[in-house]
């Protein structure tokens, strides 16, 4: 695992190399490459007789070189405006924004949002502003915003861009600093603190020391915002690139105490002496190698709960002067699911992550583990999941600062695993049985039965295109009628050959994971 070392912001938390090398930006004014969708938008607004620009984070994306994953324009042109001059469009809001809706099947060009200039009154709930009025020029539009490097516009028709606030500059220095008193800002709508924490990483940047300042006063308003929003801003850090600083973030700053204490618990907590990490840090370490290894959300989220429940498990045994962790996957499971449900998560997503905490002690000698309780295993967890719950134990693995993330022991699981869930090679796969032969031959329960179905998969392994209900109960009518003796013959190769074939079929496996 590559050491997240070499560049740190105030609060001293540590950012990767590729998070601090330089930016390649187009930072002087030029025309940027937009979406014809979006061009079109805006020439249609231009030719209505209305200012339009590009603004927020789709112009930092662009000076940054990133594909934006949203495109929002402002203009001077109101909703009733707005909704005369394009053919589809949403205006259910109290905001004044009108949604327009491209034809095309792009999903960050389907759906574009367009709001005129405005100002905003005071935020009472620390989410929305209790009211609203146009304003009449671009400076007053941005002044409300956030961050200087989502306060710069982007006028696609003359290629200029406007920087009120030097946002530019904060882009070039890697630097987030807030539009005007940052402590105003949050307590407008305290989402904002989490925001900036996503912002530092996924961009790599620092945070300056008025935005540590104010989020660590203002920490606590983060309850006032809903669960569905500080989930989404909460799991866009852990999707990031550096999200083991951001949970450092959270923690340092004081806004993870307010959305998932139960992480919290594991500060301080020392484990036994298989781990050199105290709790916290070992869930922190083990969530970067899933980022690092680019692993989807469940999986970072499993990780980053697999051993929430220790703290909670941990007891001094004195006879092996160490602490142990009885039952801490069952516990974990149950906290994490009570975690879930507090942020709104959806309820597949929720399932999945809960059994993967609940199953990740899987881990047993594997001279000695039989392939049924492979299977056990398989089942509880969920053939779609298995292989999610190897990534959490490689993520487990390396947050112990162990060297390998898949030692012999763990490959020769993963061969298991597949041994466990491969298709059989068997009689049960032919498309008939015991008592369909039966009902179609004059042939009845015993020993000749055995030795028509092995007959007939002897002819399947070689073709097997003859696995069809026709041809099988035509064959299988044939063989009833051969004697004895040479059905036993036929019957008899017919197990060689599935046990030959099965054997092939588990050394290609095993080759695959370098095991025996």
């Amino acid at each position: 695992m590559a050491e997240h070392v070499l560049a740190k912001d105030e609060t001293g938390v540590r950012f990767s190399l590729t998070a601090i090398q330089k930016i390649k930006t187009m930072l002087e004014n030029k025309e940027f490459k937009i979406p014809q969708e979006i061009a079109d938008v805006c020439a249609m607004l231009n030719k209505a007789g209305f200012e339009v620009y590009l603004v927020g984070g789709c112009v930092r994306d662009l000076i940054l070189g990133r594909i934006p994953k949203d495109w929002d324009i402002t203009t001077n042109a109101k909703p009733e405006e707005i909704v005369k001059i394009f053919p589809k469009t949403v205006y259910e809001n109290t905001f004044g924004t009108v949604v327009v809706i491209n034809e095309t099947e792009n999903n960050t060009l389907k759906v574009v949002e367009i709001t005129p200039y405005r100002l905003e009154g005071k935020y009472t709930d620390k989410r929305h502003p209790d009211s609203i009025k146009w304003a009449d020029n671009l400076e007053d539009d941005l002044k409300r915003r956030d961050f200087t490097v989502n306060a710069m516009a982007y006028k696609p028709s003359t290629g200029e861009i406007v920087d009120f606030f030097d946002g530019k500059k904060d882009l070039k220095n890697k630097i987030i600093h807030a539009v005007g008193e940052a402590d105003e800002r949050f307590r407008e709508d305290a989402l904002r603190m989490l925001r900036a924490v996503r912002l530092a990483c996924e961009l790599g940047f620092v945070m300056a020391d008025e935005i540590t300042r104010a989020i660590t006063k203002n920490a606590s308003l983060i309850k006032e915002i809903s669960a569905e929003r500080t989930r989404d801003e909460f799991l866009k850090i852990i999707e990031s690139p550096e999200p083991m600083a951001g949970l450092a973030l959270t923690q340092k700053l004081g806004l993870l105490k307010h959305i998932i204490p139960e992480l919290e618990e594991g500060i301080g907590c020392k484990q036994n002496s298989d781990h050199i990490y105290e709790v916290f840090e070992h869930l922190s370490r083990a969530l970067q190698h899933s980022a690092d290894r680019q692993w989807p959300l469940g999986v970072r989220l499993a990780t980053l709960f697999h051993d929430i429940g220790k703290p909670r498990a941990r007891e001094w045994l004195k006879e092996k002067g160490d602490y142990t962790f009885y039952g801490h996957d069952v516990i974990g499971a149950r906290v994490v699911e009570k975690i879930l449900a507090r942020l709104c998560m959806p309820k597949k997503e929720s399932e999945k992550i809960v059994k993967l905490v609940r199953y990740h002690m899987f881990f047993s000698d594997t001279d000695q583990i039989t392939l049924s309780a492979v299977r056990r295993l398989v089942k509880n967890v969920g053939p779609e999941n298995v292989w999610d719950l190897m990534k959490v134990r490689q993520c487990d693995r390396i947050g112990m600062g162990r060297p390998k993330e898949s030692p012999y022991r763990l490959r020769k699981y993963e061969a298991m695993i597949e041994e466990a869930a491969r298709a059989p090679v068997s009689v049960s796969m032919l498309k008939i049985n015991g008592n369909r032969l039966m009902k179609i031959s004059d042939e009845k329960p015993g020993p000749r039965l055995g030795w028509i179905l092995h007959a007939l998969l002897e002819e399947v392994l070689e073709n097997p295109d003859l696995n069809t209900v026709e041809y099988m109960e035509k064959r299988a009518i044939e063989f009833s009628k051969l004697p004895e003796i040479e059905l036993k013959k036929l019957g008899l190769v017919g197990k060689e050959k599935k046990l030959e074939e099965e054997e092939k079929e588990l050394t290609l496996i095993r080759r695959r994971h370098f095991v025996k």
